[in-house]
């Protein structure tokens, strides 16, 4: 398996048909990045025991101008890692606890008419924030998703008739149960393929548990508090995805992320026989999109200005998962989306 290394310092002239080179990435600007990251985390330890790949797969999130799902049963502390996540950054924060009769102007805001001044004022509504976390998205009607969907595609809201931009960094951190079904309502695939990232967690081991109980007792309290310590302001969320898209991506990475998003439709380099049977829709384009750009931002808190075929084998799952809709038959079988990235994961030859 070839290496990519880095580009040279002085780019070759840009041909048409060829990409378009951007400055290389400085060694200092490399290790601040690792810096600002590494602060992230240490938060973490702070507030979470365990959960390093839904750590990880936040932070590269943030990083790469994303939202993301995560799925989970009850007690595993998805709001806590949301939280964490938003708290690390001194931007606005606002929860939002999905609820079937949540409507979309508790959502985006509305239009409240005031008496003394006899005209209508803007109220916004929490969505409005840097960091959004929508407990229990799946619990939302339709028409509240149909205004989350606007939010997350568009980056604004219209309130009145009068379209309103979110404030940048813009990111939605949501939370689902798939254990209860009474009161859901399933998230469409036009607004799943909006998520950039969808994570999973699993029960903590023995060990964990035990660091987790320790860790409870040791502050007296079930919520962390309130802690300003090693923030990172929203400039340097700002230079993060800056420098996240400046990552070099060669060619072959690109027809790599392309042909595995192609193989999940029945097509790409090597067709997997009979996936027909069990895939009724693979991803979109835009999950290459978002391979290649999470594989940036795992390339840059990796130290790297350039994106090995690993940045992207390693968070396959996590970008394909929830853009693959399986057929009934599969379901019957047992078979899930994770099963069939595997297949594909296997037989996409690696560049």
């Amino acid at each position: 398996m070839a290496l990519f290394p880095p580009r040279p310092s002085q780019s070759p002239s840009v041909q048409p048909g060829q990409d378009r080179q951007v400055p290389p990435i400085s060694q200092d600007d490399l290790q601040r990045c690792r810096q600002l990251a590494d602060r992230i985390r240490t938060r973490f330890s702070r507030t979470l025991v365990g959960q390093e790949n839904l750590r990880e797969a936040l932070i590269l999130t943030l990083v790469a101008s994303g939202h993301i799902l995560i799925e989970s049963v009850p007690g595993l502390a998805k709001t806590t890692a949301a939280q964490t996540l938003a708290t690390s950054v001194s931007g606005s924060f606002k929860r939002i606890q999905c609820t079937p009769d949540l409507m979309p102007s508790d959502l985006v805001g509305t239009q409240v008419y005031d008496f003394s001044t006899q005209r209508f004022s803007t109220q916004l509504g929490p969505i409005h924030a840097n960091f959004v976390l929508m407990d229990e998205i799946n619990r939302s009607n339709a028409k509240t998703q149909s205004a989350m969907l606007e939010a997350m595609a568009e980056g604004a809201t219209t309130i009145g008739g009068e379209r309103i931009a979110l404030p940048r960094p813009f990111m939605v951190i949501a939370t689902q149960n798939p254990i209860e079904e009474e009161g859901t309502y399933n998230l469409p695939e036009a607004q799943m393929d909006r998520f950039m990232l969808k994570a999973v967690m699993t029960y903590p081991d023995a060990d964990q548990e035990t660091r987790m109980l320790q860790m409870l007792t040791s502050r007296g309290t079930d919520m962390p508090g309130k802690d300003d310590r090693d923030a990172l302001t929203i400039a340097d969320v700002d230079f993060l995805r800056q420098k996240a898209r400046q990552v070099h991506v060669a060619q072959p990475i690109m027809r790599y992320a392309v042909d595995l998003a192609a193989t999940s439709r029945g097509a790409g380099s090597r067709p997997i026989q009979g996936l027909a049977e069990q895939v009724r829709l693979g991803a979109s384009p835009r999950a290459s999109i978002a391979l290649v750009r999470i594989g940036q931002a795992r390339a840059l808190l990796t130290g790297r200005d350039y994106v090995i075929p690993e940045d992207l084998k390693d968070w396959a799952h996590s970008v394909l998962r929830h853009r693959i809709l399986l057929t009934f038959e599969a379901q019957a079988d047992g078979i899930s989306s994770d099963d069939i990235i595997d297949q594909i994961v296997d037989t996409v030859p690696v560049p």
